[in-house]
Order: structure tokens, then sequence, then C-alpha cells
């Protein structure tokens, strides 16, 4: 995932209890969260650092609340528009899996209507910009199996305790 350089670039980078997260914004809305050291994470030269930025503030915020176990939902505007259309459908499916529920790469592609499409459905939620808000921590193998994440499968097991979500 690219970001364009005609776009300017908000960064404000956040301590929580599963390390360190830089997160971005846009005009449009939150366009990243990555955790320090993660997979698939941008090249943020030319970002502009912006504290007091509002999505970014808000989403700090949130961040911290749904860390501390205070608040289970996210309410945010989001840019997922520097993926490709397939990246954003993936995305977009992503944010309908509810708080404490898992999905399959499979049940996701069928979701989206490409169910023959499991690895490129899993290449899209390894790429996801937006980690935690758009719950890419919820896809497990078919058999319920915990699976790779960008993250680390650590992050993604504390994650899914933090929901009360069920794995393998």
């Amino acid at each position: 995932m690219k970001f364009s350089k005609n776009v300017p670039i908000y960064t404000l980078h956040m301590d929580t209890a599963l390390g360190g997260v830089t997160l971005a914004a846009t005009d449009q809305g939150l366009a990243g969260v990555w955790f320090d050291e993660q997979r698939h994470a941008p090249d943020t030269t030319g970002w502009i650092a912006a504290p007091e930025h509002p999505v970014l503030r808000q989403a700090a915020v949130q961040l911290a609340a749904y860390f501390e176990g205070t608040s289970q939902h996210f309410d945010m505007p989001l840019d997922l528009s520097h993926g490709t259309q397939f990246q954003q459908a993936v995305w977009q499916a992503l944010l309908r899996i509810p708080r404490g529920g898992t999905t399959s790469y499979g049940r996701l592609g069928a979701d989206i209507g490409k169910p023959a499409a499991v690895r490129a459905v899993g290449a899209a939620v390894g790429r996801n910009p937006i980690s935690v808000v758009v719950p890419c921590h919820r896809v497990l193998g078919t058999d319920g199996s915990l699976t790779g994440y960008a993250g680390g499968l650590d992050r993604k097991i504390r994650l899914l305790q933090l929901e009360g979500a069920s794995h393998s």
C-alpha cells in the first residue's frame, strides 16, 4: 500500500498496552494504525507530525479506551482509499465482523463475491492499513486456528482475548 505523495499525511505516535502505535490521517479520515515494527508498515518520510490533528486525537482517545477495555466501538471517519479496489472491498468486509466474532479467509472471500480468491483475500488482510480499528485480527484459519498477523501473533492473541473471541 502506498500513499500518494500529493496527499498530506498527518501522524501521531502513541504508546499502548501492546506497544507503540503510529497513527496516520488524511483530510478524509484515519488512514493508518501500525504497531511498531509491524510488517507492511509504510515509509513515513515526509509525513507531518500533528499531535493535535482532530482525527488523530479522536483515534488516540478511542484506541486508549479500547485497550483499557472501557470502549468496544470505534467511531471516526476512515480513509481506506489507499489500496486497490479489491483491497478496499476486503477491508470493508473486515469492518462487518462483530466484536467477539471471527471469520475465515474463505468466508471473507465469499462475502465479497470472490470465494476462490482466498490467497488474494489473505494478502489484502495482511496489508490492512488500519490495524485494530479495521479488525483484521478477527480472521482465523478455516479450522479456527490462529494464522499470521502483520503485528505479530502475540498481539493477535491479546486482541482476541480483549474482545472475548474464541480461537484455537
